[in-house]
């Protein structure tokens, strides 16, 4: 199978190395800013004629949104607006060009309706303290020497690696893969380059092909499996947050940056910034590794993982859980899993979201009307079966996926749900378990107000 997919590097630079990626990054935000004036003057212009009554053919032409309206512009306007654009490659501009280009695309789609998800905003004007230092390189000499310890990338020329790029080498050698782009980012104070290479994977299986596992993530633990395994949760923010506590206050007792003065940051600040950046960066990364082993490993293992579709958003609304959830990182363990069960080929299925996994008894199949959060164990008062709350939801995971391989392409008797339990009255509305793809994971449509039947 053909898939896309990112190898990132830490890079090494030298001083002078590091001027010139520095100039290329300025470069990308010059432009975008350049692009995002124009388009709100053209914009404001329009809106001022349309108020004065003018007709709409006689109206100031609009600047075109796409990357190669935007590009026309800026090379008609460069010679004036940045005589210095000859000392950067082409791919810096392109970058920014590229970023308001989206950024215009997903606001209107997001206001049309043609877009899923929260509204998007209208793309701001990028600080050179607050944005992300990024350039894209999309054309010219990318590629990883024979040493790989060094890649090669236009304009900026032989960059020393950090770390072996063997993997990415070894494909490439091999002619499995090819380097599409390549993306240098300063994030936690280092630089990385992350290439987008287009990979030929070798068809796998799962250890265990017919191996069905639920997985049901929370807190106390990071994930409970089906299989009676428990996951512990490291709480990386946790652990660090004694160093972060003391970084914070020793950063802000120093002179930083002042916008309505001018003032510029003093060294002592920046450097304790620097500190605060990488502590933070260093928790980030724990997690990251944390999650990649946990679900490459269920991928490798099982031939079927089941985990709930969970509102995360709604979640962190909780003010007493929210640091611990964010820590955990829900949403990024189902996003692993999409994607790895298919290289592995796996599959993923995702329950629907108001499927009641905690509420009902994993022997028995009852199903109760409350059960409060503290409560951390499930009592059964039909069958007396007693066991923890999160190995009873992991089992009823598994146990949907029996029934989807049971029913085959027909519906499947759902045991009931309820989306928010009534003062009164009986269980909910059933709803209708939801399967996904691996390449393409959410629930089924949920069935019509007409479709919907309630348990009396």
């Amino acid at each position: 199978m053909r898939t896309v997919q990112a190898y990132r590097f830490a890079l090494d630079l030298t001083p002078g190395q590091e001027r010139a990626v520095n100039a290329h990054v300025g470069a990308a935000r010059v432009v975008h800013n350049w692009a995002l004036a124009r388009v709100k003057a053209v914009m404001d212009q329009r809106a001022l004629e349309r108020s004065y009554g003018v007709p709409d053919e006689l109206l100031t032409p609009s600047l075109p949104w796409s990357l190669a309206g935007l590009r026309k512009a800026w090379n008609a306007a460069k010679a004036e607006a940045a005589p210095w654009w000859g000392e950067v490659s082409k791919e810096a501009f392109n970058t920014g060009l590229d970023a308001l280009a989206r950024g215009l695309k997903n606001w209107a789609d997001s206001r049309n309706g043609g877009r899923a998800g929260r509204p998007v905003g209208f793309p701001r004007f990028k600080s050179r303290r607050r944005a992300t230092p990024s350039v894209r390189f999309t054309t010219g000499a990318i590629r990883v020497e024979p040493d790989r310890r060094h890649v090669v990338l236009p304009r900026l020329g032989r960059l020393k690696l950090h770390e072996s790029a063997r993997k990415l080498a070894r494909r490439v050698d091999y002619g499995t893969a090819r380097i599409m782009s390549a993306t240098v980012r300063r994030d936690g104070g280092r630089w990385h380059v992350s290439f987008t290479v287009e990979v030929q994977r070798a068809d796998r299986q799962p250890a265990r092909l017919g191996s069905v596992v639920g997985v049901d993530v929370g807190i106390k633990h990071l994930a409970v499996l089906s299989t009676g395994e428990l996951v512990d949760n490291p709480r990386h923010l946790v652990a660090a947050q004694a160093r972060l506590r003391a970084l914070g206050p020793a950063c802000s007792r120093k002179s930083g940056p002042d916008r309505r003065t001018g003032c510029r940051p003093s060294r002592r600040w920046q450097r304790a910034s620097n500190r605060l950046g990488r502590a933070h960066a260093r928790v980030a990364n724990l997690r990251r590794d944390g999650l990649h082993k946990l679900t490459t490993r269920l991928a490798h293992e099982h031939g079927s993982i089941v985990v709930e579709d969970l509102n995360v958003a709604g979640m962190l609304r909780n003010r007493q859980l929210a640091r611990r959830i964010a820590d955990a990182g829900f949403a990024e363990i189902r996003r692993q899993l999409a994607y790895k069960t298919g290289w592995n080929g796996g599959r993923l299925l995702v329950a629907d979201r108001w499927y009641p996994s905690s509420k009902t008894c994993s022997g028995c199949g009852a199903v109760k009307a409350k059960l409060a959060l503290h409560e951390r164990e499930y009592d059964c008062e039909t069958c007396g079966l007693t066991l923890d709350r999160d190995l009873n939801a992991a089992r009823n995971l598994a146990a949907l996926a029996a029934e989807l391989n049971t029913a085959g392409s027909g519906s499947v008797a759902a045991r009931g749900a309820d989306q928010k339990t009534r003062a009164r009255g009986q269980v909910a509305v059933k709803r209708e378990p939801g399967t996904a793809s691996a390449g393409k994971t959410g629930t089924v449509p949920t069935a019509r107000r007409g479709d919907r039947s309630c348990a009396h």
